[in-house]
C-alpha cells in the first residue's frame, strides 16, 4: 500500500500534464481531471457494497479507471462515451462474475471498473458542462472584454 501511495498520486500527475499538453490549458486540465473523482465514486462504492476491500487489484483497477474516465471527460459527445463505458464494462462482466480459483483477484478488479465507469458515465455529461461554462462565466467576468478597454490615441482616453 505504501507503493500505491506514491503511484496513484504519480498517474494523477502524469494524467494532468498529458492533458496540460494536450489543451494548452491548466483549467481546461483540471475540469477534464476532475472526472477521476466521479469515477472513484462509483468504484470505491461498488466495492462496498459488494463487500470488498481495497487491495493491489483494486487500485490497479483504480488506475485503469482514471485513464477511461479522463478519456469520457475530454469527449465532447455522448455517444462515444456510451460506447467507451459500455465495452469497457462488457469486458469484465466475465471477470465480475468469476467464482473459480483467481477470481479473489478478479473481481475486485472488475468491481472497481464497472463501478467507477457507472458513476463516471452518468457524471460526466452532466457534471463537466455546468462546471466549464461556470468557469468561462467567471474568467469573462474578471476580464474585460477588448471592446471595453480603449485603444491608444482613441478619444475615450484620460483628458480627452
Amino acid at each position: 500500500m505504501a507503493h500505491l501511495a506514491i503511484v496513484v498520486p504519480l498517474v494523477i500527475g502524469l494524467i494532468f500534464l498529458l492533458l496540460f499538453f494536450t489543451f494548452g490549458s491548466a483549467r481546461d486540465a483540471v475540469l477534464i481531471l476532475l472526472t477521476i473523482r466521479f469515477a472513484m465514486v462509483g468504484g470505491l462504492l461498488a466495492l462496498f457494497v459488494g463487500g470488498l476491500y481495497l487491495s493491489v487489484p483494486t487500485s490497479v483497477g483504480l488506475i485503469d479507471l482514471f485513464g477511461v474516465a479522463v478519456l469520457n471527460g475530454a469527449v465532447l459527445r455522448l455517444r462515444p462515451v456510451l460506447m467507451t463505458a459500455l465495452v469497457a464494462a462488457l469486458g469484465l462482466t466475465p471477470l465480475l462474475l468469476a467464482t473459480g480459483p483467481g477470481s479473489e483477484i478478479q473481481r475486485p478488479l472488475a468491481m472497481v471498473v464497472v463501478g467507477g465507469l457507472f458513476s463516471s458515465t452518468v457524471l460526466t455529461p452532466l457534471v463537466p458542462p455546468v462546471l466549464y461554462q461556470w468557469v468561462e462565466r467567471r474568467r469573462r467576468w474578471r476580464a474585460p472584454a477588448e471592446e471595453d478597454v480603449p485603444a491608444p490615441g482613441s478619444s475615450l482616453e484620460v483628458g480627452t
